[in-house]
């Protein structure tokens, strides 16, 4: 190698040497600032901020407390709540099966359909008296206007005698747990006779005629 060679590999080496070295200058100056532009914070500070730190975690913790409490008490109070609604299919059956005896030709007016009717009409008290002790109570239908809440419309029966929407038949038995839904009571309610629309809406008409006539 010559001379001039010689001298180009020292020269690349050094400049190569020198860069390095700059490089990690560099690199420990940007350490220094960010170590010098991180905030100290005083023994009083980091207190406070463990403090707000263990504040919310004891938050978090008696809200979970509070969800499991409402959970617990929901469970206990409506865990029959499927049961229920179950029993009151005996309940149904029970009833059809009166219905079904009764319309019975051959056993009308006979003293054995008396007995068993006696017999179920005991039977059905008595689930009666056992819902109820479990807070299970049937919901009011006769005479009561449909509240859409606890009442199922299922039929419109024409009868001026009563003001529309009031149920005048009980389809199907409902009933509540400790005031909350169980099944709704599917009934019929009331209306206008059709021939009272009629009128109403002639009269309306003859009103509307006259109004364009003045």
């Amino acid at each position: 190698m010559d001379k001039k060679q010689s001298d180009k590999a020292e020269l690349s080496e050094e400049s190569s040497k020198d860069i390095n070295e700059k490089d990690i200058k560099d690199l420990e100056e940007n350490e220094k600032n960010q170590s010098e532009n991180k905030e100290v914070k005083t023994p009083e500070e980091e207190i406070k901020i463990l403090q707000d730190k263990l504040a919310r975690a004891f938050a978090e913790m008696e809200n979970q407390r509070r969800r499991y409490e409402k959970e617990k008490d929901e469970a206990f109070e409506y865990g029959g709540f499927g049961f229920a609604k179950e029993a009151l299919n005996l309940l149904d059956n029970l009833e059809r099966a009166k219905v079904s005896l009764e319309n019975d030709e051959e056993l009308k007016n006979t003293d054995i359909l008396k007995k068993v009717t006696q017999h179920l009409d005991i039977i059905n008290h008595d689930m009666l008296s056992i819902f109820k002790k479990n807070k299970i109570e049937p919901i009011k239908t006769i005479n009561e206007k449909l509240d859409p809440n606890l009442h199922q419309a299922m039929l419109e029966v024409e009868d001026d005698s009563k003001d529309p929407g009031t149920i005048v038949q009980e389809i199907q038995k409902g009933f509540t747990i400790k005031e909350r839904l169980l099944r709704p009571s599917l009934v019929s309610v009331s209306k206008k006779k059709a021939k009272q629309n009629e009128d109403n809406n002639q009269k309306i008409e003859e009103n509307s005629d006259k109004n364009k006539e003045n």
